[in-house]
């Protein structure tokens, strides 16, 4: 049976619009309370880890460092300085992703800066983080009580922004085919290497790959190197990342990833926790990444462009490249709008 629950207390509060300044302010505030060395974080933070233990403290407070950075005042104020939140809010109904911690939220903060009410199906992976953001919200302004409502069932919606599979993104379209609706699959990134980089451009281009465990849509799983380049040489720079086995999760990964090689025979390299295999996919399994070699740049070029409807981002230091820098990745800000769709101006259109 679904429910709908508000997630905050409503007995006597009327119902008002958030003004821009009451949203720009929450939202502030609700950046100074992700701070990682805040103590009334710390019990969502082993709950979330206990539900999901790819949520390790490491990632978690690597996620909240960020989006402590990304809700700054003067950031968020540049964010809507063009947006006028609508004073005839629609119900928009998020299905959130869990791959890593709070990858939802930013699709709710839109929502809410574009004046509308969010209808949120949370992932049983990200439960506990996104419970404390939304319970947070809330009690920066009890207004924001009105305009979000945790929901198993997403009934009675005027728009829909949908993250899943690539399977189940098909079912998104077809379910939701009568109201507007942002629907995302899969996608992954990859890096081009030029040779020339430098030992912390690579250890920077480790972070772009281990950082939590590749589970995201921003992990790079596959490198563009030049014909002759000595992967070995990227290799080592990866050492750090290199206590991930002691992971039970990520260990189980790469047994049971390196069986399959060893029984097929196929040719790899072995770090002891990464396997690295010439491969022209852009998807490498979890504790592996993918390499191509290319002796033309515009061949690599050609490549992202074919495929740039699965590509998140690509990390590079090369000029001719269209990327952003190494280590850079996760570090996301809230113009980087999923898919490379500007999310606020789908949801002011409605």
């Amino acid at each position: 049976m679904g429910y709908e629950k508000h997630v905050f207390p409503l007995s006597g509060l009327r119902f008002m619009q958030l003004s821009k300044e009451e949203i720009i302010a929450a939202f502030a505030e609700l950046g100074y309370r992700l701070r990682p060395e805040n103590p009334n974080i710390q019990w969502p933070k082993e709950q979330a880890y206990l539900a999901n233990n790819w949520f390790t403290d490491d990632n978690l407070n690597y996620c909240l460092a960020n989006w402590q950075l990304a809700l700054s005042q003067e950031k968020i104020e540049t964010w809507l300085a063009d947006v006028i939140p609508t004073q005839h809010p629609k119900m928009v109904g998020i299905v959130m992703a869990g791959n890593i911690p709070l990858v939802g939220l930013h699709d709710l903060l839109c929502v809410l800066a574009a004046g509308h009410k969010a209808k949120v199906k949370l992932s049983s992976n990200d439960e506990a983080m996104m419970k404390f953001v939304i319970r947070k919200l809330a009690e920066i302004n009890p207004k924001f009580g009105k305009f979000i409502v945790v929901a198993e069932q997403l009934k009675n919606i005027d728009a829909v922004i949908a993250t899943g599979s690539n399977n189940t993104a098909r079912h998104f379209s077809y379910y939701f085919r009568n109201i507007p609706a942002l629907i995302r699959h899969n996608r992954t990134s990859v890096a081009v290497l030029t040779g020339s980089e430098t030992s912390q451009d690579l250890k920077n281009l480790a972070n772009d790959i281990f950082r939590y465990f590749g589970l995201g849509c921003r992990s790079v799983t596959k490198l563009f190197v030049p014909d002759k380049y000595d992967i070995t040489q990227f290799l080592r720079e990866t050492e750090g990342y290199s206590d991930l086995i002691n992971h039970n999760k990520y260990a189980n990964n790469y047994t049971y990833h390196k069986a399959i090689f060893l029984m097929n025979s196929t040719r790899h390299l072995d770090t002891g926790y990464l396997l690295v295999k010439e491969d022209e996919h852009l998807h490498s399994p979890l504790a592996c990444i993918f390499y191509q070699r290319y002796i033309m740049l515009d061949e690599v070029k050609n490549m992202l462009k074919t495929q740039e409807q699965d590509i998140q981002v690509v990390v590079s230091n090369h000029k001719e490249i269209d990327s952003i820098p190494f280590g850079t990745s996760q570090l996301t800000s809230l113009t980087d709008y999923a898919d490379g769709v500007d999310t606020l101006q789908f949801l002011t259109k409605l």
